[in-house]
């Protein structure tokens, strides 16, 4: 099979694996204040997970489907509650970046952190990033460089020759990582 061939393969692959998690995500469900492992740190154990495609139409939002996962995080008189639950509306994160959340506070010793997720099934476990961006990117290279194209095929890419190797890491994996963890 061709270098081309394999490449494409590959990337149908990874486009397939994407495709897939944009259309359904299953989440944890649970209120702390029903069920005292809901809180933090989470004990799934008692908890099954939700496949959000399942969960009903909200009648105040009607043809709105929940493509996310939500943890809230709520402080009301000194007393810390915990729900979990998938999310209707909203984006990942702030701006995206789902390592951050978003954080409220209100009259009566009232304060709130709403964190969003779309990465992962279960997501809104903790409000950790996770890696599998990463894992798929090591895959690919791990695959290239099992067979030998990363070092031995050259390219040229401007007036310069990079190899496979030098191409993937300089123009795709190091952008891809900078954009995940800064």
């Amino acid at each position: 099979m061709s270098f081309l061939l394999k490449y494409l393969a590959i990337s149908v692959l990874v486009a397939a694996y994407f495709f897939h998690e944009s259309f359904g995500i299953k989440c944890w469900v649970c209120r702390s204040d029903s069920d005292p492992k809901c809180g933090d740190p989470f004990d799934n154990t008692s908890v099954p997970i939700t496949d959000c495609k399942q969960e009903k139409e909200l009648q105040h939002i009607p043809g709105v489907r929940p493509t996310m996962c939500r943890k809230i995080r709520q402080k009301v008189n000194g007393e810390w509650r915990y729900f979990r639950s998938c999310a209707y509306l909203g984006e990942p994160g702030i701006e995206g970046d789902e390592r951050f959340c978003l954080m409220r506070t209100g009259t009566y010793n009232i304060w709130m952190e709403y964190c969003t997720c779309n990465t992962k099934d279960g997501c809104n476990s903790a409000s950790l990033a996770t890696l599998s961006g990463l894992a798929t990117a090591s895959a690919i290279a791990g695959y290239f460089f099992r067979w030998g194209y990363l070092l031995t095929n050259k390219y040229r890419v401007g007036n310069q020759t990079w190899s496979i190797f030098r191409l993937l890491v300089v123009k795709f994996i190091l952008p891809f990582l900078l954009a995940i963890f800064m």
